[in-house]
C-alpha cells in the first residue's frame, strides 16, 4: 500500500511558484487560511487509467462517509480510495486488501470502524471487510459471502442501530431492501421490493442523453438518508453513459417503506454544461451539518464508462423536499467552514470568461481544433501535434477581466497508459498578459509531480488580464491536449438583457415533454432554465448555450410545472421576474 497525495504534499523546496499579486491556493506552497476554499467540478482527483481496453480514466458510483472527523470516498474500479479533512484536498490510499476492482462499493461507519462491501453477481465474492485505520490500507475480512447476489449495495444504520441494506441494478428488477444483523450481517427479515421503474410517467427515467429513448431504463445505485424522522431512499437512472444520468428519491416513514415517489424528482440532475450527469451518488453531512451529494459525471469519448465525480450542495427545504443545487454545478463554489443557512452563501459569483473566445495554439491536429477547448463540452477537445515541452495554448478574452480562478482540464489523447504509475503527472506554466505581448508568470508548475487531470487553481487575489497562456512542460504520455481551459472571474462589460416572450408548451400527447422558446437576449452567452413544482420551488436547472429553444423531456407526466429563464454572460447573471406555468 502507498499514499498518493493529491494536492500540496510535495516537499516545498522542489516547488517553484511564481505568482504576481497573488498565490494559487492549491499549488504546493500551501493554503492561505485567510481565503475561502473553492472547488470546481469535475473533482480534481487522480482518476485511474483502466487496466485494459482503451487508455482512459474512470471513477464512478461514489460512496462517501465520515470517519474520525474526516471524509472517505470510495468509487468503482479505482484501485483504492481517497480521504480528506476538508472536501477540497484529497489523498489516495492504494490497497489490494479489498476488492477495489469491483463496481459500486458501499461503506458504512459503525463502532469506530469502516465496513466495506463491493458489487458482485457471484454471491461467493460478496465479502465484507472492516478497518479501524483506513489510512493504512489495512483491512480484515469479517464475512466471506452474503447469502444472495448483491449489485450496487448500500448500507444504512438507523438511530436505533438497526442495520439495513439496499441493492439493485437492472432494467427489469426493482431496488430491494432488507434488514441485517449489525454484527454478523446475516439477513433478519425478508427482502422487500422498494422501487421499480416507471418511465411511462417519469420522463427523467427514459434513456438517452436527452431522455429521448422510450424504453425501460436501468434503475440502480440506491442510497438511504434519514432527515427529521423521514427516510429518503435514493436511486439512479436511466443509465450511466447518458448526460441525463440523475438521482431520484422516494420517501417513507420507515427504513423498508412503504415509499412514495417524491414530487421533486429527479432531485439530482445536470443534463447540460461543461460536464454532465449527477447520478448514482451518495448524500452525506459535512462536519458542520451541511448536506452534500456526490454523483457520477459522464465523459464518454473513448468508452461509455469513461466517467468522473462531481460534488454538489444539497439541502432539505421547509417541506422536507430533498434538493441538490446543480445550476452552476461546473463553475466554482465555496466549501464552507461553518453551517450555512442557504446554499447561496456558497456562490463565488465568478462567471465563465473563456466561453467561445478567440484562441490560438502552438499546433493543432486538424480534426481536434483549438476552438474545442473553449466550447464548454467535455466530449470535445483540442490536441497539439505532440506532447513535447513547449506546446502552448492561449485565450484572448477580448477585453480586460478580473480573473479569480482557472481550471485546466487535460485530455488523454494518444496515451497508452494503464493502471496507476508514479510517472503520471502534469507540468506546466500559466501566464497572463494585458496586451498579448508582455507576459507575466501566474502559476509555475514546472516541478509539479502530481496527477491532476482537472487541475483547479483559485487565486488569492484576482488579476486583471485579457490574455491567458498555458505552456506544457510535461505530459505523462501522448499529446498535450485539453478538453477545456476554463477561466473564471468577472468581465467589465454589460450584463445580458432580460429574456422576453418566454413560452412553455407542454406536449399534451406526452406530458413528460415541454418545449420552451424565447427571444434571444442581447449580450447573453447562455441561459439557465429554472423550473420546478411551484414558483417558489424552482429546484431543477437546464443550461442552454447558443440557442433560444429547447425541449426538456425529463418531466413527471402527472405533475404541473413552473418555468423561469435567466440569462448570463461573463459579466454576470440576470434573473427573470417572469414565471410561466404548464
Amino acid at each position: 500500500m502507498r499514499l498518493i497525495h493529491i494536492k500540496k504534499m510535495i516537499v516545498l523546496a522542489c516547488i517553484a511558484i511564481i505568482v504576481t499579486g497573488c498565490f494559487s491556493k492549491n499549488v504546493e506552497n500551501g493554503k492561505n487560511d485567510s481565503c475561502r476554499n473553492s472547488i470546481c467540478n469535475p473533482l480534481n482527483l487522480s482518476y485511474r487509467f483502466m487496466p485494459d481496453g482503451a487508455s482512459r480514466r474512470e471513477a464512478a458510483d461514489p460512496s462517501v462517509v465520515t470517519f474520525q472527523d474526516e471524509y472517505y470516498l470510495f468509487a468503482s474500479k479505482s484501485g483504492g480510495y481517497w480521504y480528506s479533512s476538508d472536501l477540497v484536498d484529497w489523498e489516495f490510499v492504494e490497497t489490494d486488501q479489498i476488492p477495489t476492482e469491483q463496481y459500486a462499493p458501499t461503506v458504512i461507519t459503525m463502532r469506530d470502524t469502516i465496513f466495506f462491501l463491493a458489487s458482485s453477481r457471484d454471491r461467493l465474492e460478496n465479502a465484507i471487510y472492516k478497518s479501524g485505520n483506513p489510512k493504512s490500507g489495512q483491512w480484515t475480512q469479517v464475512r466471506n459471502a452474503m447469502p444472495f447476489d448483491v449489485w450496487d449495495p448500500a448500507f444504512f444504520q438507523d438511530d436505533d442501530e438497526r442495520l439495513y441494506m439496499y441493492w439493485g441494478c437492472s432494467n427489469r428488477d426493482p431496488i430491494r431492501g432488507i434488514e441485517l444483523d449489525p454484527i454478523t450481517f446475516d439477513p433478519i427479515s425478508d427482502s422487500i421490493d422498494c422501487i421499480a421503474q416507471n418511465f411511462k410517467v417519469h420522463g427523467w427515467e427514459r434513456p438517452g442523453d436527452y431522455n429521448e429513448i422510450d424504453r425501460a431504463p436501468w434503475i440502480e445505485g440506491p442510497w438511504m438518508t434519514k432527515h427529521e424522522g423521514k427516510y429518503y431512499l435514493q436511486y439512479a437512472g436511466p443509465g450511466t453513459e447518458f448526460k441525463s444520468y440523475a438521482d431520484g428519491v422516494y420517501e417513507g416513514g420507515s427504513p423498508l417503506g412503504p415509499f412514495t415517489y417524491a414530487k421533486n424528482n429527479p432531485f439530482s440532475y445536470k443534463p447540460e454544461g461543461f460536464i454532465n450527469g449527477a447520478g448514482h451518488g451518495s448524500t452525506f453531512k459535512d462536519r458542520y451539518g451541511n448536506y452534500w451529494h456526490m454523483g457520477t459525471m459522464t465523459v464518454y469519448v473513448k468508452d461509455w464508462f469513461e466517467r468522473r465525480l462531481g460534488l454538489f450542495p444539497t439541502y432539505f427545504d421547509g417541506e422536507g423536499n430533498l434538493v441538490t443545487d446543480t445550476g452552476f454545478g461546473d463553475t466554482p463554489f465555496y466549501i464552507p467552514n461553518k453551517k450555512v443557512s442557504d446554499v447561496k452563501e456558497l456562490n463565488t459569483n465568478w462567471m465563465l470568461l473563456s466561453y467561445n473566445k478567440e484562441v490560438s495554439a502552438s499546433s493543432q491536429i486538424d480534426s481536434l481544433p483549438v476552438k474545442n477547448a473553449v466550447d464548454e463540452n467535455v466530449r470535445t477537445y483540442w490536441s497539439a501535434v505532440s506532447g513535447d515541452k513547449g506546446e502552448w495554448y492561449s485565450i484572448d478574452l477580448l477585453e480586460e477581466c478580473d480573473i479569480s480562478a482557472i481550471q485546466v482540464n487535460f485530455y488523454d489523447h494518444g496515451t497508452q497508459l494503464f493502471k496507476r504509475d508514479e510517472n503520471i503527472y502534469y507540468q506546466y506554466v500559466l501566464e497572463y498578459s494585458k496586451n498579448g505581448a508582455n507576459w507575466v508568470s501566474l502559476i509555475n508548475k514546472e516541478n509539479h509531480m502530481l496527477d491532476t487531470p482537472h487541475d483547479y487553481i483559485q487565486l488569492e487575489n484576482p488579476v486583471k488580464a485579457r490574455y491567458i497562456r498555458l505552456t506544457s512542460y510535461y505530459v505523462p504520455d501522448g499529446n498535450f491536449a485539453l478538453s477545456d481551459l476554463r477561466v473564471f472571474g468577472k468581465g467589465m462589460g454589460p450584463l445580458p438583457n432580460m429574456p422576453k416572450n418566454i413560452e412553455a408548451i407542454r406536449n399534451q400527447n406526452d406530458r413528460r415533454e415541454v418545449l420552451l422558446t424565447w427571444d434571444e437576449s442581447k449580450n447573453a452567452d447562455g441561459y439557465i432554465i429554472q423550473y420546478g413544482i411551484s414558483k417558489d420551488k424552482l429546484y431543477h436547472s437546464y443550461k442552454v448555450y447558443g440557442k433560444n429553444t429547447v425541449t426538456i423531456r425529463s418531466l413527471n407526466a402527472n405533475q404541473d410545472y413552473c418555468f423561469r429563464l435567466d440569462a448570463f454572460n461573463e459579466n454576470g447573471l440576470v434573473k427573470n421576474r417572469t414565471v410561466v406555468f404548464n
